[in-house]
């Protein structure tokens, strides 16, 4: 049986989604791209999508609840997620389970919160943050729980996307600087 923090055990008919990053950043900076909610809303939501709400408690029992805006050519609707965390283990691990929610935060279907019903209502996500040579990170991020093949491949793109914005908040600047939160 799958649980939130042991991806490894998903059952067999479910489709993993893996995104994994290097991030110019040690892991106990890279933490923060999770527990601050600034950076929180720099890259959550695929390209062109904006993040207007993190409100952030990355503890166990605790949650983040984050908005995600589409852009105006898309109608500017806004979905939001509730990740509820199970464990948290500074800087190398978080485990939580992602729910939909209305902007008071009370849970939804995925049909209520305007996304296909092959969308599951739970998704357990397990972040590992692995400290690589040079002060860098490796983050690599799973998520199960998809039954179906197109579902995990559109959550596949956009977390590749949502990654691809926070890799990109720890690159360093084109002026040499190595201050990339700034």
């Amino acid at each position: 049986m799958t649980t939130a923090d042991d991806p490894q055990h998903a059952h067999p008919t479910e489709h993993a989604v893996v995104v994994s990053r290097e991030l110019d950043a040690p892991p106990d900076v890279a933490w923060t791209a999770w527990s601050d909610p600034n950076l929180v809303r720099r890259w959550w939501g695929p390209t062109g999508f904006t993040c207007p709400r993190a409100d952030v408690d990355v503890r166990v029992g605790g949650s983040t609840v984050v908005t995600m805006q589409a852009p105006d050519a898309w109608g500017g609707f806004r979905i939001h997620n509730r990740w509820s965390f199970r464990v948290v283990q500074p800087p190398e691990r978080l485990a939580f389970v992602s729910t939909f929610v209305d902007e008071a935060g009370t849970a939804l279907t995925p049909g209520e919160a305007g996304v296909p019903a092959t969308v599951p209502a739970e998704v357990p996500h397990v972040v590992l943050l692995e400290a690589l040579p040079d002060g860098r990170t490796r983050l690599t991020l799973t998520e199960t729980g998809y039954v179906d093949e197109e579902t995990r491949a559109q959550s596949q793109a956009g977390q590749e996307q949502c990654l691809d914005k926070m890799q990109a908040i720890f690159a360093p600047s084109r002026s040499g600087s190595d201050a990339p939160l700034s």
